[in-house]
């Protein structure tokens, strides 16, 4: 078969560089290749019933499918360059957020309207902050919820499917630069395309490494971030989400000066599992539908470590810290947060003698055998800091559970284009890249690089 494009990856930037693709060149022949399933086959099979906790299965329903990780991840558009990626390193800032308030836009008009568009301008929640030594970081935050994000990648879809052809379940081997464009190989069939698009995401970091050394690519070590995911009542954070929805806070810890922060903010969500490589960790997520919503709130804690000379594997490290806690708890362990001040795991019995009614059946455990010192440290310095604005954070019952790990890609190095020089006409976009990490940054890098090749085809 011969393309025009191959595209690499259904995720946010996958979907939106052949949105944009379809929308502005729809003469040009486009293939999009995903390892995962159609997004009406991605089923979890985890039910709390028969199936109550993950199996592992060969592709994470949760991670890889038409949509991404981000299909299953509360639907969450940050708008704004001070966190997410360094897009705007490579485009500049002000076309970073045209682009991503582009994305919000059809967004908004494939089911989204109506949801609600949260900002941190103009709080006052940002001197109570400093106040207490933390940073509150400035966005506007488009809540989909994970309900209507669900509406929002099946309506896009189902425009985009007559208009090009998808390959499900069929992962990439190998892509081999030609005279003249790229030969993408799965198996023994081969694809030739004039220009690529490489958007693999978070779960395809191994794979993208892979890549890069078969293509002699040179890559930058990126970091890994390591923490917990905090579940406690919901009336804690209200006085933040009401306003914020989602408030990103960073903390400084005084003992190491290590940065801390808080990540996927979850209203009245639920924790969930997810599997990365043969890793389970855990996540969380919450819906739009009042009828889904829980008594609690979830937020993760992250503690972000760079390594210098002589070590360069920041995702090995990350991996090994989660395959510990899968070794001891089967999977994620969870732990009061009273029983780690005491130097205690927990157990069954303390956990339904808490206050807090876990959302996610995991195993109760020790934290402090699995995460490292200086990590967990500054994790209980952070709680204690968002105590200071949310008073109950640090409860006795508040749990915490672990591990979650963000694993981010070795950074490719790109040009301006998002293309490796030596290869022109393979775009290397999204999470997969290193240089974004969220849905609006992805989706605005695949919009990006579809205006280039619309450019050139014109």
């Amino acid at each position: 078969m011969k393309y025009d494009v191959v595209i690499i990856g259904a995720g946010p930037g996958g979907i939106f560089s052949a949105w944009e693709l379809m929308k502005k060149a729809p003469d040009l022949k486009i293939a999009v290749f995903e390892s995962g399933n159609p997004l009406e086959k991605r089923k979890c099979p985890i039910d709390g019933e028969k199936v109550t906790s993950c199996i592992r299965c060969p592709s994470c329903a949760i991670m890889n499918g038409f949509g991404g990780a981000g299909a299953f991840s509360d639907g969450k558009y940050n708008i704004t360059n001070d966190f997410g990626g360094t897009l705007y390193e490579y485009i500049g800032r002000a076309k970073a957020l045209e682009l991503m308030h582009y994305v919000d836009d059809i967004n908004m008009a494939h089911g989204g309207r109506g949801t609600k568009m949260y900002s941190t301008a103009g709080s006052e929640f940002k001197k109570v902050c400093i106040q207490n030594k933390l940073k509150l970081l400035n966005a506007s935050v488009r809540h989909l919820g994970t309900d209507i994000n669900y509406i929002v990648l099946g309506n896009l879809y189902n425009e985009m499917k007559d208009h090009m052809d998808f390959y499900f379940r069929t992962p990439v081997d190998h892509i081999r630069k030609t005279e003249n464009g790229y030969e993408i190989i799965c198996g023994d069939q081969v694809t030739e395309c004039d220009k690529c698009i490489v958007s693999v995401g978070r779960s395809g970091s191994k794979w993208m490494e892979k890549i890069c050394q078969e293509m002699d690519i040179p890559t930058h070590s990126n970091r890994v971030d390591l923490g917990v995911r905090v579940e406690l009542p919901a009336v804690v954070f209200q006085h933040i989400t009401d306003r914020l929805y989602e408030g990103k806070i960073v903390y400084t810890t005084e003992k190491f000066e290590d940065s801390v922060r808080t990540f996927c903010m979850n209203p009245n969500g639920i924790v969930v599992n997810e599997n990365t490589n043969g890793i389970v960790t855990v996540n969380g997520h919450s819906f739009e539908d009042a009828a889904k919503k829980t008594e609690n709130t979830n937020f993760a804690l992250l503690v972000s470590k760079h390594f210098s000379e002589p070590f360069h594997d920041s995702n090995g490290y990350g991996e090994s810290i989660a395959r510990l806690s899968n070794m001891l708890g089967g999977g994620v362990i969870v732990q009061r947060f009273g029983d780690l001040e005491r130097g205690r795991r927990s157990t069954p019995a303390r956990i339904e003698r808490g206050s807090v009614r876990p959302t996610l059946n995991a195993t109760p455990g020790d934290l402090s055998l699995v995460l490292p010192k200086r990590i967990l440290d500054g994790i209980i310095e952070m709680i204690y800091a968002l105590d200071k604005i949310a008073p109950g954070t640090a409860n006795f019952d508040t749990l915490l559970y672990g591990v979650e790990v963000k694993f981010y890609n070795m950074e490719v190095v790109l040009n301006s284009r998002l293309e490796n020089e030596k290869y022109p006409g393979m775009f290397i976009i999204g999470d997969g890249s290193g240089v974004t990490h969220s849905l609006s940054h992805a989706s605005a890098s695949g919009v990006y690089v579809a205006d280039l090749i619309v450019e050139e085809h014109a």
